[in-house]
């Protein structure tokens, strides 16, 4: 690596509110993380507001500010940005939804709840099978499923719907989520797939199977995100920049082969706890050497944030430091680089959703040692910061001078 080259490591949701349990600290305060506030004590403490007045403070919208996008201009739903990364090229008129495959709850008073965004974090293999057979069942019906990874799939509509008023099924564990459903069923071109599909889950031997080791079922679909193909221009034209992307979760592959990324795909990566750590390091080290910049993305903070979890959440935070920012740093070596450690928004454990705070976010200069701002990097000392950054645009123009 010759010339001076940009790192961004994001891990997702680590950003939290303070918690009575951790005596009024964040988890990011609690954990141990030596490397990321190595990184700020020699670098730059700032803060960007990911999420625009008036759009979700999801992770789709937060990664593209991340990226040097104004989602004001290309964001059209989260879905679309799925299926690219799944190799699916929406044609005019389809519309995508992201489907989960959840566990609800369907009480005899007609009461539906949200047991389980995930079906217990049910696998790959599993839910593949799953889909599969809904999908021969919409057979006919103008409705394409195409299988992703763990309870994250792709539902194609082929042809107008009406305004479902989706939600994400993470923002509603363990709540009622009945006039949701009763509002899907609603819609007449997706009243028979929803019902049929009850049928179908229910007498799966994937479910059967999972009922008898103790496991949830994955009883029901969620679908939500839903949108049409968006128009963006990629990073090379936009930046004048080669770039590459590392991720476990279809959203961020997506946003990547809009922006015209080398989407790296790392053997194990799962988008949780069991990661393949080291695999994510050694293909964003070897990326860096042909590459301007490499984005890596890192989903465990989020997940056990939506989850409640609040160990796991310590631990994803601290793995995310010793297994990614620390070997990353360590592989750079002496070379000119610049690096950014952060996370695309909060999600706190006390709301099991996202929130639209302004992130914290470390700029380290390897060229520039000497200009750190001697905190350690979290949500607080962030706060502080006088480096204040509206827009992804203005932020990545900034980050890549």
């Amino acid at each position: 690596m010759k010339n001076s080259k940009t790192i961004i490591l994001v891990g997702d949701g680590m950003g939290d509110l303070p918690l009575a349990e951790l005596d009024n600290q964040t988890p990011m305060e609690a954990a141990r993380t030596p490397a990321m506030d190595e990184l700020c004590r020699h670098g730059q403490l700032g803060r960007l507001k990911t999420i625009p007045e008036g759009f979700p403070p999801g992770s789709d919208v937060a990664n593209l500010s991340l990226l040097g996008y104004r989602p004001e201009q290309f964001y059209t739903g989260r879905s679309p940005l799925e299926a690219a990364s799944m190799g699916v090229e929406l044609k005019t008129g389809e519309v995508a939804f992201r489907c989960n495959l959840v566990n609800l709850d369907f009480a005899a008073d007609g009461t539906v709840t949200m047991v389980d965004y995930s079906a217990g974090h049910i696998s790959t293999d599993e839910a593949g099978k799953l889909i599969v057979s809904l999908d021969k069942q919409a057979a006919g019906k103008g409705i394409k499923l195409y299988p992703g990874i763990s309870y994250r799939h792709l539902l194609v509509h082929q042809g107008e719907i009406a305004d479902l008023g989706t939600v994400p099924p993470h923002d509603y564990t363990g709540q009622r989520v009945d006039r949701f459903w009763q509002r899907y069923l609603a819609a007449p071109e997706l009243k028979k797939f929803l019902t049929d599909s009850l049928v179908i889950l229910a007498a799966h031997p994937v479910n059967h199977k999972r009922q008898a080791e103790g496991k949830l079922s994955a009883n029901g679909i969620w679908l939500w995100g839903e949108g049409k193909a968006p128009k963006m221009e990629s990073l090379a034209d936009k930046y004048g920049i080669k770039s590459a992307l590392i991720s476990a979760v279809d959203l961020l592959k997506g946003i990547g082969v809009y922006a015209g990324m080398d989407v790296i795909e790392v053997e194990g990566a799962t988008g949780y706890l069991d990661t393949n750590y080291q695999g994510k390091v050694e293909a964003a080290l070897q990326a860096a050497r042909t590459n301007d910049l490499v984005f890596v993305h890192v989903e465990a903070p989020d997940e056990t944030g939506h989850q409640g979890l609040l160990r796991e959440k310590i631990q994803a935070i601290e793995d995310f430091d010793q297994k990614i920012v620390k070997p990353i740093v360590s592989g750079l070596g002496r070379e000119n680089f610049r690096l950014v450690v952060c996370m695309d928004h909060f999600t706190p454990i006390s709301l099991r959703t996202h929130v639209k705070n302004p992130i914290p976010f470390v700029l380290y200069d390897s060229t520039k040692n000497n200009m750190g701002c001697g905190m350690e990097y979290n949500e607080k000392n962030g706060r502080q910061s006088e480096l204040f950054f509206t827009d992804g645009e203005e932020f990545l123009k900034y980050v890549l001078r």
